[in-house]
């Protein structure tokens, strides 16, 4: 085998795991993308709960129809516990800023302040959380 066909051997395999590496990035991105960001939508939750029982029970479209309220009631709940949680959080972690404020220089109380700002941000990015609006007291 001479040279030229050598290095023409190595760079397809290297082209072909190149290719494979690239489209198993692609492939599991996509998968980790809806496995661990799309499950998170509480919005979602009820459909996603009608699907599943529908396809492991084997629910007819009668039985269907008739869990749906209860499903709708249950993903309500669970929304609005949810909700709950997530101001009790920020309530506790504004609290806990708060008093750690007394203790730090103007320097670090407006870099915290940039922290919550920045979280606060990320929050209602990637929630549409709309409940700080809601719920934030008057500084």
């Amino acid at each position: 085998m001479n040279r030229a066909l050598q290095w023409k051997l190595i760079a397809g395999f290297l082209l072909v795991f190149i290719a494979g590496g690239i489209t198993g990035a692609f492939v599991g991105g996509s998968y980790i993308r809806y496995h661990f960001f799309e499950l998170h939508h509480p919005e979602r939750i009820g459909g996603r709960m009608k699907e599943r029982l529908r396809a492991e029970l084997n629910l007819t479209p009668e039985q269907l129809e008739k869990v749906s309220p209860i499903i709708d009631k249950t993903s309500a709940q669970l929304r609005d516990i949810r909700r709950d949680t997530g101001r009790r959080v920020r309530g506790i972690l504004a609290d806990a800023h708060r008093e750690m404020a007394a203790d730090l220089t103007d320097e670090q109380r407006q870099k915290l302040k940039q922290i919550e700002e920045r979280h606060r941000r990320w929050r209602h990015h990637h929630f549409h959380d709309h409940s700080e609006e809601e719920s934030s007291p008057a500084p």
